[in-house]
């Protein structure tokens, strides 16, 4: 039984270590497709560009992608790569940056029942438009 439970310890202390070393550094993103954009498949992600201003070419609105990394250690080319498999889910060949900026991302609650703090979480986030060309 001590055979066990020193490997069950052993296995649980390696994956918690696993999420800590893999955690740090995750991006979260969300995409939302506007009403009433037209639809596509999925496009590939490796074709997708990353612009800094809208195009000169026509082109229509899918949605909105955001993007949440989860510390400032995150790279910019993985902030990007989350921001293009978003995108590709609408079938965008483009996403146009309108926002990177640090807001508020959560809240902390702490101290007693009766003398709470709210401490409000900073974090960066990354907003882009999805779009096709015509």
């Amino acid at each position: 039984m001590k055979k066990f439970s020193n490997r069950f310890l052993i296995v649980v202390g390696l994956l918690a270590l696993l999420s800590v070393v893999t955690g740090c550094n995750t991006v979260s993103v969300n995409a939302n497709q506007y009403v009433g954009a037209p639809q596509f498949p999925p496009s590939n992600p490796a074709d997708i560009q990353i612009l800094r201003e809208q195009p000169s070419r026509p082109s229509i609105q899918l949605g909105e992608v955001r993007a949440e990394p989860s510390n400032d250690g995150v790279s910019v080319q993985k902030i990007e790569e989350a921001l293009r498999n978003a995108a590709a889910k609408l079938g965008a060949d483009a996403v146009v940056i309108t926002a990177d900026r640090t807001e508020v991302v959560g809240a902390f609650v702490s101290g007693p029942w009766f003398g709470r703090q709210l401490q409000p979480i900073q974090g960066r986030v990354v907003v882009g438009i999805a779009i096709k060309y015509k």
